[in-house]
């Protein structure tokens, strides 16, 4: 039995196909790739090729023994942006999220004489949620202050510590006299917020050490075991020094 076979194909490649006449009119046909076995009647396309039989006869058994090639798994890339929440939007350079007690207490303490507003707010708070533009475009206006957010939510036993149960609620602190004043306020009243800053934002404080929290709220957040005794000891220093300069 003579046979063609007309064209061939490749697979990642160049592809030799060779025909060998096999007993009982059937054939086989070797690739470079693989073997291909033919057990059943043979069809007059393959793989979009023809192959031109010049012997009709019927061949049974026909199978294709395709070449194993490794499995590929797509994994879909899926980029995804992490939303901002509404307290984290528009945020200034001097605005800072608090994370724990002893950072609030060292970042009053490192304040030098520089105006500090600590900024009480919840997620859950619609009021909160009003006021926040504001508060950060007077952050943008008011560089030289450091504005210390500080989520009620995440720390509800600090809060309960310093007294604070309305919200949204501001305290100012300023150099060696600490704590200035405090209120709470809502859009409808920022005027109150505007004034506190006009009043202590500008100008330096005098000198002498920086007070930061009193001796009573860090008592009370050392006995929640939020901070070190030794911040209580160190505070309690700072007074006396105080006192020798005024002296």
């Amino acid at each position: 039995m003579s046979c063609s076979f007309k064209a061939g194909f490749s697979v990642y490649g160049s592809n030799v196909l060779t025909v060998e006449n096999r007993p009982k009119g059937s054939f086989r046909i070797c690739s470079s790739i693989d073997t291909l076995q033919f057990k059943e009647p043979i069809p007059k396309e393959f793989l979009a090729k023809t192959l031109h039989l010049s012997d009709q006869k019927p061949v049974s058994n026909f199978s294709i023994k395709a070449p194993k090639l490794d499995p590929f798994n797509a994994q879909p890339s899926v980029l995804t942006g992490k939303a901002q929440r509404w307290w984290e939007k528009s945020l200034q350079p001097n605005m800072i999220e608090i994370q724990s007690a002893q950072e609030l207490v060292f970042s009053l303490l490192n304040a030098g004489d520089r105006l500090v507003v600590l900024d009480f707010y919840s997620p859950g708070c619609g009021g909160c949620k009003t006021l926040h533009p504001k508060i950060c475009q007077l952050a943008e206006m008011n560089s030289s202050a450091v504005f210390l957010k500080v989520n009620y939510e995440q720390h509800k036993a600090m809060c309960y510590a310093l007294h604070v149960h309305v919200l949204p609620f501001f305290r100012f602190y300023k150099g060696e006299n600490g704590r200035v004043c405090s209120f709470s306020c809502t859009n409808a009243t920022i005027k109150k917020f505007k004034d506190a800053l006009a009043k202590h934002g500008n100008g330096r404080g005098s000198i002498g050490p920086t007070k930061g929290l009193d001796e009573s709220e860090l008592l009370a957040l050392a006995s929640n075991g939020l901070i070190s005794r030794d911040l209580v000891m160190n505070s309690s220093m700072n007074d006396k020094v105080e006192e020798l300069v005024m002296a």
